[in-house]
């Protein structure tokens, strides 16, 4: 140990990777000759910056499978910076196919990257993300790394098309299948969409979670202006690319780490654009663990900062345009613009400017798209924190994405204690539910599911359907997709699983909903409540071995972000032992 710290201390050390390739001994002599097999030549190993470039690609996450080329383009940017590019993989988490669901393997994504990064010679990071929760666990790991970092997302698709409708990705099967599950439109038609709606490489086009953490990204200052919207096929999309290759070599020789950009300045502004762009619900959860890594104290409550924030964005799933049209309006730094007033201006960006001065001269081009403050998509539309017997530590609703009237709701609870008795039973036509009942979902939260899947938004029963109603208050310990819409209570806390009140809801029990209040209460008695729990057992995980077995033992509510309890906090990178 005592050799490794006057490595750290030698000025000829100045740079982490001369730690492995600086040395003139046989361990500095076996780190430069393997490298040299790939056809690395001498002079590369001078001292200059090496940069890990974390790649999330993966044929089996069509949101990310277009890394390698943006990879290639980051490359350029470091080699013209005078810096060395080495890419890296890490697991992906593809939301399409990956199961149960791939929030279960955010917090080992991160631990991945974070052990990546401090088991290698890098100096600096770029971290390639796209689908829901690669950016989160990229940013998680490289948190507790705390080296000078930088983020890079791989964009949204080009709109989908069916006939003259736009569909957005999410947001139009949940439509369409309601649709079908109504008898309003044909299962052919319905097949027909398919097609259509992924015409392009990229993650969803919608302001689903993909879009929303993009938008989070650069909102916290961790990417360069742009970052958010521009198209995965755009030209523009690898010109910004190379140009954060080049950033980051600056970012490592000015010594610009994560901690400088991620305070709680950059943590209040990203919950105000959240709001602003109308985001989704999963940024609740992301924002927290975040936090918690990089050590800015973060609550739940905390997200009532942006609750008086007007939607400025008419975009899916809570209006009707979409992210190719959000950048051809302007992109994030327009909507930044609008909000300015209501920002730390002086927050700190990965380019070494503020975030006001990134924006301040941005244009807005289509105000159908991007309105102005005056003007809103909706008034007051920023995530709202519930709580109540039901849910004493808090659930999340996204009252842009609701229906009005049903934001204040009294009703009959029909509970569903697994997601698979729900599927089993909401087609049956003699199921006692209408239009007034309150679904209720349980063990769908991080240790119940496990892993927290997106199957709050519950669909509907076909005979609710028929009368033209498309929305119910419901109300679990899940997520939703950021593509979903409805009257959706999320995040319940603490989860069933954990023994929460929401373990103890029965069928005919009232529910009610007052957003306005913030409140969510369950009338039953806590006498009765306590009845009800005695002899409860804590139900058991699908699979009881490896990560899966680790994440329950350890994983923490929906409520401080669902992260593993040992993770929390950041550790640096400290240059582990030599092993020869």
């Amino acid at each position: 140990m005592a050799n490794r710290d006057d490595d750290l201390n030698d000025p000829k050390f100045k740079r982490r990777s001369q730690i492995w390739f600086g040395k003139h001994d046989k361990d500095g002599f076996a780190h430069r000759s393997w490298m040299k097999n790939q056809g690395h030549p001498n002079d590369l190993f001078d001292g200059r910056p090496v940069i890990g470039i974390c790649n999330t690609w993966s044929e089996l996450n069509p949101c990310n499978a277009h890394f390698r080329e943006i990879a290639e383009f980051v490359k350029k940017g470091v080699w013209e910076a005078g810096g060395w590019p080495l890419e890296f993989p890490v697991m992906s988490l593809g939301e399409v196919l990956l199961r149960p669901t791939a929030m279960l393997w955010r917090n080992l994504a991160s631990m991945d990257v974070e052990e990546s990064i401090r088991g290698n010679p890098m100096d600096g990071v770029v971290l390639l993300m796209g689908c829901d929760k690669t950016t989160p666990s990229l940013i998680m790991g490289a948190a507790s790394c705390d080296l000078p970092t930088i983020g890079l997302s791989g964009g949204p698709m080009l709109n989908g098309r069916y006939k003259k409708e736009i569909l957005g990705s999410g947001t139009g099967v949940w439509q369409m299948s309601e649709k079908v599950r109504g008898g309003h439109m044909k299962i052919e038609e319905f097949m027909d969409a398919e097609a259509g709606m992924h015409r392009s490489k990229g993650h969803c086009m919608t302001m689903g979670t993909a879009s929303t953490m993009a938008s989070m990204v650069e909102s916290l200052g961790l990417s360069l202006p742009g970052n958010a919207a521009i198209p995965a096929v755009d030209a523009q999309r690898y010109r910004l690319a190379q140009l954060t290759g080049r950033r980051i070599v600056e970012m490592v020789k000015q010594d610009v780490r994560l901690s400088h950009i991620l305070t709680r300045k950059a943590f209040e502004n990203a919950i105000k654009t959240l709001a602003a762009i109308g985001g989704s619900t999963n940024a609740v959860v992301h924002l927290l663990a975040m936090a918690g890594r990089i050590g800015v104290p973060l609550k739940l409550d905390d997200f009532e900062l942006g609750s008086k924030m007007p939607d400025l964005v008419d975009i899916q799933p809570s209006g009707k345009y979409l992210m190719e049209d959000f950048y051809y309006a302007g992109g994030l730094p327009a909507v930044l613009k609008e909000i300015g007033d209501h920002l730390h201006k002086d927050a700190m960006t990965a380019n070494g400017k503020t975030i006001w001065d990134n924006v301040k001269d941005a244009e807005c081009f289509d105000r159908n798209v991007i309105r102005e403050l005056n003007n809103p998509f909706m008034p007051n539309a920023g995530i709202t924190i519930l709580r109540g017997n039901l849910a004493p530590n808090g659930a999340v609703i996204k009252p842009s994405a609701a229906t009005a009237h049903l934001l204040q709701h009294r009703g009959k609870a029909v509970v569903f204690e697994t997601i698979e008795e729900l599927h089993a039973r909401i087609n049956d036509e003699s199921l006692d539910i209408d239009e007034n009942s309150v679904m209720v979902l349980k063990n769908c939260g991080p240790k119940g599911y496990p892993g927290m899947a997106e199957v709050g938004n519950m669909p509907l029963p076909p005979k609710v359907l028929r009368k033209g109603i498309s929305d119910m208050v419901r109300v679990s310990d899940a997520r939703m997709s950021g593509t979903a819409y409805g009257t959706v209570v999320l995040h319940a806390a603490p989860e069933a699983a954990a023994g929460g009140p929401l373990a103890f809801v029965q069928t005919g029990d009232y529910v009610e909903l007052d957003t306005a209040g913030r409140a969510l209460k369950l009338e039953v008695s806590d006498a009765d409540l306590a009845r009800r729990k005695e002899g409860w057992t804590t139900p058991k995980p699908w699979l009881d071995r490896g990560y899966v077995r680790l994440y329950v033992d350890h994983v923490m509510g929906a409520d401080t972000g669902a992260d593993l309890d040992f993770l929390i906090g950041k550790s640096g990178t400290p240059v582990p032992r030599e092993s020869h």
